[in-house]
């Protein structure tokens, strides 16, 4: 049984003259344990999608079952348990409080459980130290860098050991190095064995993924599986058309991951190696272009 099912599945705001469709009778079908990267113009319906699949919103239309379970059958208590209990949230702005330091931020949603103070700190300090904040738990999220603020609520969206983490624009507001710190985060909790759905921008983040979807319009135009390590075909497309203006402008997003990395490892790593055939590629055909 998939983990997640959307049976055309529509979303539409408003009323009369200013109604807009948002997703027009989306199907989709998401596996255990899949890295599912979506992509798409802004406006597309990517977080829209997001937000029916975390049970933040509920479809005009269609139905959608979370691991076999109708979500419009489920109660409000009901939807909110599940979603405090089966699914992390991880934002663009990480959406930390801003009076609450570190430690406490990412224990709040054991406090909603009942969990004793104690129980949850120590819950929370040790999430914290998988993601290599221990020395930063008592900082205020002012005093951290945007790198350590996303890890900071990559480990709150662990506190309660979801199986879905959902990402939107996870590096959004990141540089490449922070974007790299965060994106192999993620890529570890992938290996073991959680669901990840990330909407990204960003072409060179689809190597991370293991299927990759395209969205145009509210609808899914294009549904694409992709080994771990490779740029999706579909996305390099699209960075290529969109960056025409110069052989540095390209080169210099292609290979944006590839910075911190020594050429000697990469050569001995295949996956790396393949990705790193992709970029020549990538170079070759925009100096025909330019």
């Amino acid at each position: 049984m998939a983990l997640i099912q959307l049976q055309e599945v529509s979303k539409i705001f408003g009323f009369g003259e200013a109604t807009t469709l948002a997703l027009d009778e989306v199907e989709l079908t998401v596996e255990k344990g899949e890295f599912l990267a979506i992509m798409g113009p802004s406006g597309c319906g990517k977080t829209t999608l997001m937000n029916i699949i975390g049970l933040l919103d509920r479809p005009t239309h269609g139905k959608y079952l979370l691991d076999g379970r109708d979500a419009a059958k489920l109660r409000s208590n009901q939807r909110a348990k599940m979603r405090r209990d089966r699914i992390g949230f991880v934002f663009q702005f990480y959406n930390l409080l801003p009076r609450l330091n570190v430690l406490h931020n990412v224990a709040l949603p054991l406090a909603y459980r009942g969990m004793m103070p104690v129980r949850r700190l120590k819950r929370a300090s040790d999430i914290l130290e998988q993601v290599g904040l221990r020395d930063r738990e008592y900082f205020l999220p002012k005093h951290l860098s945007g790198g350590q603020a996303q890890r900071a609520a990559i480990a709150r969206a662990l506190i309660n050991n979801p199986s879905i983490i959902i990402a939107d624009e996870p590096t959004g507001n990141l540089d490449s190095h922070d974007s790299k710190v965060v994106m192999e985060l993620l890529a570890d909790l992938h290996r073991q064995g959680h669901t990840i759905l990330m909407v990204t921008h960003n072409p060179e983040l689809t190597r991370y993924a293991s299927r990759v979807i395209y969205m145009r319009d509210g609808t899914i135009v294009e549904d694409e599986s992709t080994s771990i390590g490779a740029v999706a075909k579909g996305a390099l497309r699209t960075y290529l058309r969109r960056r025409k203006t110069t052989q540095e402008d390209v080169i210099a997003g292609v290979s944006a991951l590839l910075k911190d990395v020594p050429g000697k490892e990469l050569a001995s790593q295949p996956k790396i190696a393949k990705y790193r055939k992709l970029h020549k590629r990538a170079r070759r055909r925009i100096r025909s272009k330019i």
